[in-house]
């Protein structure tokens, strides 16, 4: 079997190249292949890897096209696989996701201080239970073509973790987060449903950015480029309180 890996170095020029090496997969899984090429043929070859149970999100890639975690991937002849995209390339399929991950922080993706000690129902639990399984794998950070057009948008797993903690029963600051989300957040989202099936823990940000968009509204937001057809002015895109 052969496979393509689109790789990029830096030492001791810039280069990048598609790379095919020949394989013999035995149903083994891409991340078991690439440390084969990497202990038996080629040590230059970079990549990520961690747990290598699908729990920790670090060897995402994309293959053929599509983001995928190596650990369970099992890859065909003739697949191209790339590092994940929107994030700087370190090297080969090292990415760095340090600007992704901070996107978490502008859109106040955690549990506030002043979280309450509020009894948790077993319908509670359930209620953010797959948003909580967010492994930050950046699988739909890569998939989100919003980047293209704009480099500050908050991102997938950044607001679907938003909105994990806005309906906790425990939060206390969810008016906080909010509005953490209006510039650069919900309204920039085109709802194209990429991030959809890339996701391992089979989260659906596009639905909790649908849903923060109808909690916005109840507390008095509105989409900036809808209120800016009517003139804008003060009574749009604003909260009422």
């Amino acid at each position: 079997m052969k496979l393509s890996i689109r790789r990029k170095t830096t030492e001791p020029t810039l280069r990048e190249e598609v790379v095919e090496y020949e394989v013999d997969a035995q149903d083994a899984t891409l991340l078991e292949i690439l440390n084969e090429i990497k202990t038996t043929r080629d040590t230059t070859l970079t990549f990520s890897s961690g747990c290598r149970s699908s729990v920790c999100g670090s060897c995402a890639v994309r293959v053929n096209g599509v983001e995928k975690l190596s650990c369970v991937c099992k890859p065909k002849d003739g697949d191209l696989i790339e590092p994940l995209r929107n994030m700087e390339v370190i090297r080969d399929l090292v990415v760095d996701a340090e600007k992704a991950q901070q996107f978490n922080a502008k859109a106040h993706a955690w549990g506030s201080k002043n979280s309450t000690n509020t009894a948790v129902s077993q319908d509670d639990e359930k209620r953010n239970e797959v948003q909580s399984d967010c492994i930050l794998c950046g699988s739909c950070f890569s998939a989100c073509p919003v980047y293209e057009t704009n480099s500050e948008f908050l991102g997938p797993f950044a607001l679907t973790r938003v909105w994990r903690y806005v309906t906790d029963v425990r939060e206390g600051e969810s008016a906080d987060k909010i509005a953490a989300v209006q510039t650069n957040g919900i309204w920039d989202c085109t709802l194209c449903g990429e991030c959809v099936p890339v996701c391992p823990q089979g989260i659906a940000p596009k639905s909790d950015i649908d849903m923060l968009r109808s909690k916005s509204g109840t507390m008095g937001y509105m989409d900036p480029k809808f209120s800016s057809g009517f003139g804008g002015g003060l009574d749009f895109g604003a909260p009422s309180f």
